[in-house]
C-alpha cells in the first residue's frame, strides 16, 4: 500500500496505536511518510504520544500551533519558524510525560518484543481454547495470524449485558461495535465482547474470564 501511495506521489500516515505494544515497527523499513502512536497503549502514561515524520515532510507543513519557543525571528511584516522539532514544540510540551514515556517504552524493550509477541501468543490460544469450550459461544475473527484479541458473543444474549455482569465480578472486556460498525453491519450483529491481551495477562486470568462468562450465561439465558 505504502508504494503504491508513492507512486502517485501520496503521502502515508500509519495510526500505529493498536500495534506498537504488539510489534516492533521499523519506519524506514515500512518507508512511510509519518507514524503515530499513543503512549498509554504502550505502559505510558495517558495524554502523550508520538509522532514520527519524514524531515521533508515536516519542513513543508506549517505550525499547527504557535507560542514560545517556536519562531525564529517575528515582524510585523513576517514570521520564520525555528528549525525541527521546535517548529512543532509551542510552548511548554509535557516534559513529565515525555520522559514517563521514555522510560516505558525502555521497559518494553528491556522484556523484548519476541518474548512479548510470544507469551501474547500463548494467551490467545488458551483464551481461544477455554472460550471454544462455552456453548453457544461464536467467536469473530480465526485469521492464522492475529494479535491477541478475541471478539465473541453468546447466542441470544446481548453483549452489553454480558460485559456488565462480568464487570461486577472484577473481569475487564469492551464491548460495542470498537470504532468499527461496519463490520457489525455486515454480521448483523449490534457488538461484540471484546477480551484483549497483553504480556502481563495470566493464564489464571483467562480461566477467570470464562467462569465469568459462563455465571452471566447462566443468569441471562
Amino acid at each position: 500500500m505504502i508504494d503504491k501511495a508513492h507512486e502517485v506521489g501520496a503521502a502515508i500516515l500509519i495510526d500505529g496505536a493498536q500495534s506498537v505494544p504488539h510489534l516492533k515497527p521499523d519506519v524506514q523499513a515500512l518507508d512511510c511518510d509519518f507514524y503515530a502512536f499513543s503512549g498509554h497503549k504502550m505502559c505510558g502514561p495517558t495524554g502523550t504520544g508520538i509522532l514520527y515524520g519524514k524531515e521533508a515532510w515536516l519542513n513543508k507543513l506549517p505550525p499547527y500551533q504557535g507560542g514560545g519557543e517556536m519562531i525564529k525571528e517575528v515582524t510585523f511584516e513576517k514570521t520564520t519558524y525555528a528549525e525541527l522539532p521546535h517548529k512543532f514544540e509551542a510552548g511548554t510540551p509535557n516534559i513529565a510525560g515525555g520522559i514517563v514515556l521514555g522510560t516505558a517504552i525502555d521497559y518494553m524493550n528491556s522484556v523484548g518484543f519476541e518474548n512479548i509477541q510470544q507469551q501474547e501468543l500463548e494467551l490467545l490460544a488458551y483464551a481461544t481454547e477455554r472460550l471454544s469450550e462455552i456453548e453457544g459461544l461464536r467467536i469473530y475473527g480465526n485469521s492464522k495470524n492475529k494479535t491477541s484479541v478475541v471478539s465473541f458473543n453468546i447466542e441470544g444474549i446481548h453483549p452489553y449485558d454480558i460485559g456488565t455482569i462480568i464487570d461486577k465480578l472484577g473481569i475487564a472486556v469492551r464491548t460495542g461495535h470498537h470504532c468499527a460498525q461496519p463490520i457489525m453491519n455486515f454480521f448483523g450483529i449490534p457488538g461484540t465482547i471484546r477480551a484483549s491481551f497483553s504480556f502481563y495477562n495470566t493464564k489464571e486470568e483467562i480461566d477467570a474470564l470464562v467462569e465469568g462468562v459462563k455465571k452471566a450465561q447462566m443468569m441471562l439465558s
